[in-house]
């Protein structure tokens, strides 16, 4: 029984395999490979993008999806997470997603070996399929040639599980890192090469990826407001000029604050290009879990 807790739990021929399936889930859609499948989604966190992402991709491999509310379920009247598993497995999902604010949920379900875990999302620490829709983006990009090209991740990197699973993948991938950030944004035990200030890295980068900013995570302010933060780190047409880089976002875009109106809107920008490249890299995942493991 395969997991993806982490993109570390993927071989490489694997993930080579994931990059693979989804281009050609992009270019053709596929049979109904899962269409005797089942899958429980159970995200203990708001989501719009990726929980929407999994459930669009699990039905276009003709699988079914039940959504189960946690905040309508037992675990609200105390009962733990372990056990609302152990009764959701009981019914024989074929997987279960999960997203959760603790870092260690999905492993500790993993561990459990009653049903695939596909984590969607935990903690500060791991977005496994964010990460790999981002590497298929940058990868469908630059035409598969991403050794060597360097990104540079840019706003609340500290409290960014997006982030977090990025370096990591992209490192893996033999890709260069910036981090770009106010200082109290800045994981401080990253040993990658670290600026404050967005105009040093232009030059540097083949790709930006904007952040949002989480000023509410900070309990000391850093800036007054926004509009504050966005004079030093949203990626607009002015600070960008005519550099060829590839722009990406995980969402939510705060719009002017991350990102401008104006740069979103540019063919340099693939925000909604990740979006839809999420459900192809979602449809590769459950379909290397549940089929080719």
């Amino acid at each position: 029984m395969q997991h993806l807790i982490d993109t570390n739990d993927l071989t490489d021929k694997q993930i080579s395999q994931l990059l693979g399936d989804a281009s050609a889930f992009k270019k053709q859609r596929p049979p109904q490979l899962l269409h005797d499948k089942l899958f429980i989604t159970l995200f203990f966190e708001p989501s719009t993008r990726t929980r929407s992402s999994f459930e669009v991709a699990a039905k276009r491999l003709g699988a079914a999806v039940v959504h189960l509310d946690p905040s309508r379920s037992s675990t609200k009247k105390g009962e733990s997470l372990e056990d609302t598993f152990a009764n959701l497995c009981a019914m024989e999902p074929d997987g279960v997603i999960i997203r959760h604010k603790e870092n260690t949920a999905p492993g500790i379900l993993a561990d459990m070996q009653m049903t695939p875990v596909i984590n969607a999302g935990a903690g500060n620490y791991a977005h496994p399929t964010q990460a790999l829709l981002d590497l298929f983006t940058i990868h469908e990009h630059f035409q598969g040639d991403i050794k060597g090209k360097t990104i540079a991740i840019v706003g609340d990197i500290a409290n960014s599980r997006v982030a977090s699973s990025g370096i990591r993948l992209f490192r893996r991938m033999g890709m260069h890192i910036l981090l770009v950030a106010p200082e109290p944004f800045m994981p401080q035990e990253s040993e990658l090469p670290k600026y404050q200030h967005l105009e040093e890295v232009l030059d540097k980068a083949d790709i930006i990826m904007s952040l949002r900013a989480q000023l509410e995570r900070h309990t000391k302010p850093i800036f007054d407001d926004y509009a504050e933060y966005a004079k030093h780190y949203c990626i607009t047409k002015e600070r960008l000029g005519n550099r060829n880089t590839l722009i990406l976002h995980p969402g939510p875009v705060m719009r002017n604050i991350d990102i401008s109106d104006e740069m979103l809107e540019d063919p340099r920008c693939k925000v909604l290009t990740q979006v839809q490249n999420g459900v192809f890299m979602r449809m590769a995942v459950l379909k290397l879990l549940l089929l080719d493991s």
